[in-house]
């Protein structure tokens, strides 16, 4: 496989055999201090009467510098769309979706890429971090492999969306809210005459862990909700699909700290705050709700520094302990946040699923319940087990075989019906995506140590290890 490779990260080999890289820059740039954050930035404000527009509409839109972590401009085209989405309870919201082309951008496609920074604190919201100038780069490796994810499909022509998924207020948790947002952000980047897309544009969603729950949601609720999307695949791996399953996997362990954040998401306004909010108030301890209220100022690594190896069921942060689950109105939120339980809330599109075995954040039999469901449901699934590696290692190890989906997918080479495979290799080949790619591998590699084998730096020190940037 041989691609052009036109990003930011430009590497070129001279006579002498010495390879330069350099980042290229763009024109101009936007002073550090014209980024304000989404709390205080009046772009992320609807236009009075928006709820009379169809889900989808774009209602405001602008360009931006482009940037990783906030410092390292990126050579493309970028901008961003506030849209028109909904809430849980139907109401109308607005979000935004950072869209990102590269030149020669191929027009008749692209990629929404729902990117995992399960937070529910607005200031780690991806079209704040994406910005040149933005001081919450949502440091950590996973946001730096995430990234250069990105910089893969750019260096392939597609042209890269990715939606603020978690809505307004950063609900992080609640399904059917990121898979609308997913769905209605496409919507808008179909509409946005700009970029010189075709009429119809097709499309791949893709999504990891966090981005899974968003994309594995869209997935489920396209062929009602958005049905008349050009819809040609969706990929999405260590998938949540079920909340009760992840609660009791990654409580009281080094992961914990994602329970409060899922909770303060699910509190949220556009997610199941008036329903669930009374509840909550009445079992809440003081020091439970401390732990809550971090977790709408600060991002995923704080979130899991702050909570680390503590449970959710100690009655040090809510009265009802264990039974917790069983209170019927939680117990009906959670069953609203498991996919695959309605046939008809079934992908119609063929759709890539990959997960561990050994996956120690999200449980792997979750994942395989969820396809199975689907394929009962006549669904077109590829199922494909990770033998080796752990949550994180395996997004990394897996981005060979989602490219090739991808590819595939736009191709319209997939073979239907449900197929499963595994794989045992824990590798990354550097040229797996071709020579011009190859330097982006190598720091996808380097990725690979930092987490260990089968994660195991990660478990034994997920702060330090998730808070290295590559």
């Amino acid at each position: 496989m041989h691609h052009s490779f036109d990003s930011s990260i430009l590497c070129i080999e001279q006579e002498n055999d010495i390879v330069t890289c350099a980042h290229a820059l763009p024109a101009s740039q936007v002073p550090r201090s014209t980024v304000q954050a989404p709390d205080t930035d009046p772009f992320y404000q609807p236009p009075t009467g928006f709820a009379s527009k169809a889900p989808g509409t774009i209602l405001n839109q602008r360009n931006i510098t482009a940037a990783l972590f906030g410092i390292v401009p990126v050579d493309v085209e970028a901008y961003q769309l506030l849209y028109r989405t909904t809430a849980i309870n139907g109401s109308a919201i607005a979000t935004v979706t950072t869209v990102f082309k590269p030149k020669n951008a191929k027009v008749d496609r692209f990629i929404s890429f729902a990117t995992a920074y399960d937070s529910s604190a607005t200031k780690c919201q991806p079209s704040y971090v994406y910005q040149l100038g933005s001081p919450e780069p949502l440091n950590g490796l996973i946001s730096s492999v995430e990234l250069l994810v990105i910089e893969i499909y750019l260096a392939l022509g597609y042209t890269v969306a990715s939606p603020d998924y978690e809505g307004p207020d950063a609900a992080f948790g609640p399904g059917r809210l990121a898979g609308m947002g997913v769905l209605d952000g496409i919507r808008a980047v179909k509409s946005f005459k700009t970029l010189g897309l075709t009429d119809d544009p097709m499309v791949v969603g893709i999504g990891y862990s966090g981005g899974a729950l968003a994309t594995g949601w869209a997935a489920s609720l396209q062929p009602k909700y958005a049905s008349e999307l050009n819809i040609k695949g969706w990929a999405q791996g260590g998938t949540p699909s079920n909340l009760t399953g992840t609660m009791y996997q990654i409580d009281d362990t080094a992961f914990s700290g994602f329970l409060p954040a899922a909770i303060s998401g699910l509190l949220m306004p556009s997610a199941f705050g008036a329903e669930l909010a009374p509840t909550v108030s009445k079992i809440i301890t003081a020091d439970g709700q401390k732990s809550l209220d971090i977790t709408t100022s600060q991002c995923s690594i704080g979130d899991l520094a702050a909570f680390f190896e503590r449970s959710i069921f100690d009655t040090s942060f809510q009265t009802l302990g264990a039974d917790f689950v069983y209170d019927p109105i939680i117990q009906s939120v959670l069953k609203q946040n498991s996919m695959a339980v309605s046939k008809d809330e079934t992908p119609t599109a063929p759709t890539f699923v990959y997960h561990a075995t050994q996956d120690e954040v999200i449980p792997y039999d979750d994942a395989k319940t969820m396809v199975n469901s689907w394929c009962n449901w006549d669904a077109n699934v590829k199922f494909t087990t990770y033998a080796s590696g752990g949550h994180a290692t395996t997004e990394i190890i897996g981005i060979p075989t989602v490219v090739e989906f991808v590819e595939d997918a736009f191709a319209g080479t997939i073979k239907s019906g449900c197929t499963t495979n595994t794989e045992l290799g824990s590798i990354l080949n550097p040229l797996a995506l071709g020579v011009d790619l190859e330097p982006i591998l190598l720091k996808l590699i380097d990725g690979l140590f930092h987490l260990g084998d089968q994660d195991s730096k990660v478990n034994s020190d997920p702060v330090g290890v998730l808070s290295t940037n590559l």
